[in-house]
């Protein structure tokens, strides 16, 4: 495999998931070969970010109208390891790999019921404010349960 610039040791960064989202390819996710098209995963990235937020308790209240902070995407990226097909199973973690003042980056891994890895990603989140446009720190509270494998709420 090659080497991915936000992966140093690949052994150490896949045994530090927790959290998993599980999803199943849809017929429609593939293309004219029977494969996975190559922007499907970055909807698993989105669905598994929003339950990955929602196990922290951050996605209910940022969904709130009266929540002064939403969040957003900075950027996203996919490393594609090996073709995905029709009706895989394919479970897709996330964690939060580093931890800025209002950003986060979260890592991406899915992987294949037979345990293989078959793309990985990454991409920056940043919480802003719906008035001004511009970043919100993190709470202390909030960093601590973003590091944190326990989920809050489901």
């Amino acid at each position: 495999m090659k080497k991915l610039s936000y992966i140093d040791d690949f052994k150490k960064w896949e045994e530090e998931f927790i959290f998993f989202h599980p999803v199943k390819v849809r017929f429609s996710e593939t293309d004219m070969f029977g494969h996975l098209n190559n922007t499907v995963p970055f909807t698993y990235y989105e669905e598994a970010r929003i339950e990955f937020f929602k196990s922290k308790g951050f996605m209910q209240d940022w969904v709130k109208p009266d929540n002064e902070t939403i969040p957003v995407v900075a950027d996203l990226q996919c490393d594609f390891i090996c073709q995905v097909f029709f009706d895989e199973e394919i479970q897709i973690y996330v964690k939060a790999a580093s931890i800025g003042n209002s950003s986060v980056d979260l890592h991406y891994m899915g992987k294949k019921s037979d345990g293989s890895v078959c793309f990985t990603g990454r991409g920056t989140m940043v919480q802003i404010s719906k008035v001004t446009g511009k970043g919100v720190p993190w709470t202390e509270v909030m960093k601590e349960m973003l590091k944190s494998g326990v989920k809050v709420r489901a």
